[in-house]
């Protein structure tokens, strides 16, 4: 873990979206544990990207977390969805990465539960489910991804074959941040967002 958190502390936003994909992402409930691979992600550059919600370096108690150290756990509601997101800079510096994309490992059936029988890839493809998915509360805001019930699992980690740097989804009209590939994907795995079938990989885009 302490590599992870050198990583989180050194690079830049965009290199820890890339080096999360493939990263283990557990939380440990009073269900069991629930895991897997995220696959799925987007950088926020705070403050001068328009789409964060620290631009320009506003500061409210809703976004109170993300000035906050690297790996604070940072949630917020979406169109009635809690949406998960990891700071990725040191204290004062506010930008993050938002997870969108999750493939189920451990816990699954209890997973399927918690999305009311959804499976598959519906599970957990996009950031809303996979929150739900993975039981994941609001009790976490401002908790650790580092040490919390919600946590990162480095010896677990899977490398993907290629990674693709496409648009956010859901940016419109912020000028240059709208069309900024500041998202980031493994190939080929099915649960990305609007993943389309064709696209595929047998082994899920996973080199190892």
């Amino acid at each position: 873990m302490e590599q992870v958190i050198n990583y989180f502390t050194t690079e830049t936003t965009e290199n820890i979206a890339k080096y999360l994909l493939g990263m283990y992402l557990e939380h440990e409930t009073p269900a069991g544990k629930l895991g897997g691979y995220i696959v799925d992600c987007e950088a926020y550059l705070g403050p001068d990207d328009q789409a964060a919600h620290s631009y320009g370096m506003r500061d409210t108690p809703r976004v109170r977390a993300m000035y906050e150290k690297s790996g604070t756990i940072y949630l917020y509601t979406m169109h009635t969805h809690l949406i998960l997101n990891m700071i990725t800079q040191p204290e004062g510096m506010p930008q993050g990465v938002m997870i969108r994309g999750f493939e189920p490992v451990e816990g699954i059936e209890r997973m399927i539960q918690n999305r009311h029988g959804r499976a598959n890839a519906a599970l957990s493809d996009g950031p809303g489910k996979l929150v739900e998915a993975l039981g994941i509360s609001r009790e976490l805001y401002g908790a650790s991804i580092f040490s919390s019930p919600l946590h990162l699992v480095p010896e677990k980690r899977r490398i993907p074959k290629e990674i693709d740097a496409l648009p956010r989804i859901g940016i419109p009209n912020k000028g240059i941040w709208t069309e900024r590939p500041l998202r980031y994907v493994v190939r080929g795995n099915p649960y990305i967002t609007k993943q389309r079938k064709a696209l595929i990989d047998e082994n899920n885009g996973w080199r190892n």
